[in-house]
């Protein structure tokens, strides 16, 4: 047996295929012929672009628009002038070959991903990997092996797997994946969840422990591999399998069920989002609300900053779809850990302590005006709410609502449309801001626990840090005091308080969260059915 990362929920049985890695030997090369170089180059990754535009297709109609997405950062790096450009000047400066070119500028830009804290930009470096790859393989002229015949019951072993790869899946045949690295909130965890098959990612050295054809039991709960199993343990899982699927038939039973614990009280259960289109997700879940529209994600993989317009747009269509339930949305949550190539900011010891968050937006005031105005004005089309992170004290949040003040004046001036009285609340993530949360009660209209964050700064354990994992623990007494206080404190003067953080979707922790009385749990849109039914349990 061994042990890995759940990234996707649900039980297979099924016969082992090894996925050969097809890494393509990068040789360095002097070259005489600059032109001709760059043209095999600029071939390849037109090549690239047609692959990529088909397999984005298929994940269209598989996956949804919303997780195909992921191709469209690719192609957008392919067609990054300064990604291409850079390759070119490697070629001309060094006089090489356009794969040793392309390694070097692809390996440069992975390590700037690799080296940021925040495990969803971590993450990001494995497109550029993914992206690099193809164009190296349809430099070397191999053929593409986005259409490998597979057997059904198939369980996919892997190195790794590209989004590429994980959108070719047929999941007419491939039943749950495995890999040797990757976290859950790798792009291949993420499409594994959407496509509903299961999957352990961070195995470590799976490829190694399987042969082709072995018999393997994937358990996407847990964690858990068996290989070869007898044929007790393939009975005992073959029941919890059709058990799974019993359930989740049954959880669906729940999408329009308004959602109330034993005592009778009323509870949201909402959804977290990155993309307006993400909505989606959430509404064929059973969502009530987005609970948190982190917003940063528009500001990401692009070069310049995105216009009042562009943004005005994204956030009507969130709250156009949802039709008048709510939706919260984060304002802009950068620095740091997660940064911007056109945003220079300074380099920082500790950077989760630093310019961040509304620390930056108060200091960048433009920048700030420009969100608010869009979100103000998509206030009009439903019913947003507006919610300022990293939070610690009450002049900060004071600060906050002045520059609001002056963009509704502004948009007043241009006789532009927007929701006077629409709510504002803070992220709860800081210590200090729980602490002082009945005197932040007083001015804000909700509060939402960001968990992530309140649990690290807590505990003083990063999050990120594999080696003193242990010390993060949400159940943690401390943690739990500071969540208590601060929903008590909302309560106490008619404030409703939410949760946004993992610890809201967390099947242990929801009993606990039920008791203290939080008023919305918001999580990933693949949690929402299964946590409505143990709050209605609760």
């Amino acid at each position: 047996m061994k042990k890995g990362i759940a990234a996707s929920k649900g039980y297979a049985i099924g016969k082992a295929l090894i996925k050969e890695d097809s890494e393509v030997k990068i040789e360095e090369r002097k070259i005489e012929d600059i032109k001709s170089e760059k043209e095999r180059f600029k071939k390849a990754l037109d090549l690239s672009r047609e692959q990529l535009t088909k397999i984005k297709e298929k994940a269209e109609k598989e996956m949804g628009a919303d997780k195909a997405a992921v191709f469209e950062s690719h192609m957008m790096l392919l067609d990054d002038p300064e990604f291409a450009g850079a390759v070119g000047m490697e070629i001309e400066n060094n006089m090489v070959n356009a794969e040793k070119a392309l390694n070097d500028v692809a390996t440069m830009y992975a390590g700037i991903f690799a080296a940021m804290e925040d495990e969803y930009m971590r993450e990001r470096g494995a497109d550029v990997k993914d992206v690099s790859k193809r164009i190296l393989a349809n430099l070397a002229g191999k053929v593409s092996a986005d259409s490998e015949e597979m057997a059904a019951n198939t369980i996919v072993i892997a190195h790794d797997l590209t989004p590429s790869d994980t959108a070719q899946l047929d999941k007419s045949k491939v039943i749950a994946f495995l890999t040797n690295i990757g976290g859950r909130t790798s792009h291949s965890a993420i499409m594994a969840r959407t496509l509903e098959i299961p999957a352990v990612v961070g195995l470590n050295d799976i490829t190694t422990s399987v042969k082709n054809g072995d018999t393997v039991i994937v358990d996407g709960n847990e964690g858990i591999v068996i290989i070869n199993p007898d044929e007790n343990t393939i009975k005992e899982y073959e029941v919890k399998k059709e058990g799974y699927e019993k359930e989740k038939e049954e959880l669906k039973k729940l999408i329009n069920v308004k959602t109330v614990t034993k005592a009778g009280k009323r509870v949201e259960v909402a959804g977290n989002i990155g993309k307006p289109q993400d909505v989606h997700q959430v509404i064929e879940n059973g969502g009530d609300a987005i609970g948190l529209f982190r917003t940063e994600f528009l500001y990401m993989d692009r070069d310049d900053m995105p216009t009042e317009e562009e943004q005005f747009e994204s956030y009507k269509y969130a709250v156009e779809k949802m039709e008048g339930r709510p939706v919260v949305i984060r304002t802009l949550d950068i620095g740091g850990d997660k940064k911007l190539p056109y945003l220079p900011l300074p380099e920082e010891m500790n950077p989760f302590l630093g310019y961040r968050a509304i620390r930056l937006c108060l200091d960048k005031k433009d920048i700030f005006k420009i969100q608010l105005r869009a979100l103000l004005r998509a206030s009009a089309f439903g019913n947003l709410k507006i919610m300022f992170p990293m939070i610690s004290s009450l002049g900060e949040f004071l600060q906050a609502k002045e520059i609001l003040s002056e963009c509704m004046e502004e948009l007043k001036k241009e006789g532009k449309a927007f929701n006077g009285e629409l709510e504002t609340g803070i992220m709860v993530e800081i210590p200090a801001a729980a602490v002082c949360a009945d005197e932040l009660a007083k001015y804000v209209d909700f509060f939402s626990i960001g968990t992530n964050d309140l649990i690290q700064y807590t505990l003083a354990a990063d999050r990120m840090n594999e080696k003193i994992s242990y010390p993060y623990n949400p159940m943690h007494p401390a943690v739990l005091k500071l969540i208590k206080m601060t929903i008590e404190a909302a309560h106490k003067e008619g404030k409703w308080c939410g949760m946004c953080g993992e610890m809201a979707g967390d099947e242990k922790a929801i009993s606990t969260l039920v008791e203290y009385g939080l008023d919305e749990f918001s999580m990933s849109a693949s949690s929402i059915l299964k946590a409505k039914q143990l709050i209605m349990e609760n």
